[in-house]
């Protein structure tokens, strides 16, 4: 699996649980001036996973209020940016004289070698502790020019719609779920990860035109992915549906498969029979009809399923059902020895 870096300051005396954050800060985001309404007994978790050049984490925290000034700049300056998401809470967000809403749904983005300050607090004391989940990338790993780039700073987009969905879903996938992943993976995670954070950025900027091909074309792709992921269950889902969807030919959508394994008429059979066995292999749904479940997945035609399921996995739907061997062992989710 990924490797995770994690740090909690429960591990430290009471007194002391402030100060090990700010250093933590400082040392796996960027140095700031941070201060919280909780320092007194600050409980905080982060985890953090790199992907090469790119660095997702995730922050949990009481609040905060952080402030990076041109003192903090002189003294260290990686160069990134920061792609930040609240899942929770509220606050603000400035830089470039751009104020706005620090709040769920949206990425907040700022340049670490420019002054920012931002803040997040609860919105009463019952509510569960602040989670950020946030992206540091270098400033030449975006192959879009500064400038540009510059006009979204202190701003926020939308993490519900657009690439700016698909980058969150891709930030909540890796984090969540490390071990679906092997370090081999790594390359092509950061690849991913750059290549959704500059298509939403393009996409705000209205610049998507202008993006290098390959880059448009991981874009694209990814949209593709999770536009099949969504409509699975849609017995008219086909190539020539999700071309139309996404506005190209067919020749152009096969053009962009080619170097994947699989075709896009595969990926779909593919990921609607993995959801069959994995609806076969859930004991709660243990008594739902074999076809219900093949329908639920776009397979109304049942002797069609049947052959398709046998060719995938070796046995009739009904064998695999039975078969205790398909059965979904306990497995603990394993964090890596890896303290920060």
């Amino acid at each position: 699996m990924l490797t995770v870096g994690s740090a909690d300051t429960i591990v430290v005396p009471e007194g002391e649980r402030f100060g090990f954050w700010h250093d933590l800060i400082a040392r796996e985001s960027v140095p700031m001036r941070i201060h919280s309404a909780h320092s007194g007994d600050f409980r905080a978790r982060a985890e953090v996973i790199s992907l090469g050049e790119v660095v997702v984490s995730s922050w949990q925290y009481p609040s905060l209020a952080m402030q990076r000034t041109g003192r903090f700049i002189r003294r260290s300056d990686p160069e990134m940016y920061q792609f930040a998401l609240p899942l929770s809470g509220h606050g603000g967000v400035e830089q470039e004289r751009r104020e706005n809403l620090f709040r769920p749904g949206h990425f907040a983005i700022v340049d670490t070698s420019r002054p920012h300050q931002s803040s997040h607090q609860r919105r009463s004391q019952h509510e569960s502790p602040l989670t950020t989940l946030t992206i540091l990338v270098p400033h030449d790993v975006i192959p879009l020019h500064p400038d540009k780039i510059a006009q979204v700073l202190g701003t926020t987009i939308s993490a519900s719609e657009g690439m700016g969905a698909l980058l969150s879903q891709f930030v909540r996938q890796v984090m969540t779920h490390p071990e679906q992943y092997q370090e081999g993976d790594v390359p092509l995670l950061g690849s991913v990860a750059r290549d959704l954070m500059t298509g939403m950025l393009a996409q705000r900027l209205d610049l998507t035109d202008a993006l290098p091909t390959e880059v448009r074309g991981q874009g694209l792709r990814v949209q593709v992915k999770a536009f099949i992921e969504e409509h699975l269950g849609d017995p008219n889902l086909s190539p020539g549906a999700v071309a139309a969807a996404h506005h190209v030919s067919l020749r152009t959508l096969y053009r962009l498969f080619e170097a994947e394994d699989q075709t896009v008429a595969e990926l779909i059979r593919t990921k609607r029979l993995d959801r069959c066995a994995r609806d076969l292999r859930d004991a709660r749904l243990r008594t739902r009809p074999i076809q219900s479940i093949a329908a639920r997945w776009g397979f109304p035609d049942k002797a069609h399923f049947s052959r398709a399921f046998k060719s995938a996995f070796g046995m009739s739907p009904q064998a695999f059902r039975r078969d205790p061997r398909t059965r979904p062992t306990s497995v603990q989710r394993v964090r890596a020895q890896n303290p920060l």
